[in-house]
């Protein structure tokens, strides 16, 4: 049994099982202020605990920043974040004191990937892209099978893009302005169109805007990490699946069949594809985490 926990910037889905196929129960808690969200999360495991005995690891995919360098005297925090108040968050190190169990830690946004990669679209690929565009912008990028690290985790949904043409909004991201971020997650749509997503027509022009920047994202994911695919999910796509239709025109536009981008353009409908976990894919990354915690006993679970 494994027990995970996705922390995203609204919403905590807690969830005990193996698999996609094998959920024992999950639990929804509204990320709030630090202190009392945290303590929620911790009654939903001490629970768990309490009643599931064979629990064998926790995974925790959490909205970032994150310090995920084992040697960093704040390994495990969470770092300078847009969220109010949970800057400096010791996530990790609190739930690791907490319970004696093996705990995997990571980015929200790869642990999709990985549950992707393990019971998803990715099954059976090498390298690949899950971008998530909701209430922040992030990528889960994986090469060889493993996520991508270096001084820290990859915030490709803070890359500066070229601007769409006839658009001068501002963006809100409050330390780069117009980064994808600030131009295409949730927030920014209503910002810039001073509309809820689910009120803004489809013919709306902030759409176009919309494609053009998170094609340009991909343009430079399929430059700069060579993905034999892209995965596009998050809160803005699911409500919006019709924006997968000119997102994969500009992108092939855009790489206008340079270097290995023909097979690209060739099959681009599978090439970028919704998540085959759908919204599960966030909860399901957390146990695809916990189940790298051990991984010569797990292997195979879920398969």
């Amino acid at each position: 049994m494994l027990a995970g926990v996705e922390l995203g910037g609204t919403k905590i889905i807690c969830t005990l099982g193996t698999g996609p196929d094998a959920i024992v129960d999950s639990r929804r808690i509204a990320t709030g202020e630090a202190e009392p969200t945290l303590a929620a999360i911790e009654a939903v495991l001490d629970d768990w605990v309490r009643s599931y005995p064979s629990i064998a690891a926790l995974g925790l995919a959490s909205f970032g920043p994150l310090e995920l360098d084992p040697a960093a005297a704040d390994y495990g925090a969470i770092t300078r974040t847009t969220k109010p108040g949970w800057s400096g968050t010791d996530l990790a190190g609190r739930i690791r004191r907490r319970y004696d169990l093996p705990l995997a830690f990571d980015t929200d946004v790869n642990g999709a990937a990985l549950a992707e990669g393990r019971w998803g679209a990715a099954r059976g690929l090498r390298s690949w892209v899950y971008i998530t565009i909701g209430t922040g912008v992030g990528a889960g990028i994986i090469v060889n099978n493993r996520t991508v690290q270096g001084l820290g985790h990859s915030e490709a949904g803070h890359m500066v893009v070229r601007r769409s043409r006839n658009d001068s909004f501002a963006g809100i991201c409050p330390f780069h302005g117009d980064c994808v971020e600030g131009l295409v997650s949730g927030p920014a749509i209503a910002a810039h169109t001073g509309l809820k997503g689910e009120h803004i027509p489809d013919d709306h022009t902030v759409w176009d805007s919309v494609s053009e920047t998170i094609a340009e994202m991909i343009h430079n994911l399929a430059m700069s990490t060579a993905p034999e695919r892209i995965i596009l999910g998050g809160g803005v796509i699911e409500r919006r699946p019709s924006l997968f239709t000119p997102i994969r025109r500009a992108v092939v536009e855009s790489l206008a069949a340079y270097a290995h981008t023909p097979a690209i353009a060739g099959d681009i409908d599978r090439f970028i594809v919704p998540p085959a976990l759908g919204a599960m894919a966030g909860p399901l990354g957390a146990l695809a985490l916990a189940s790298t915690a051990l991984p010569v006993v797990l292997a195979g679970v879920g398969e």
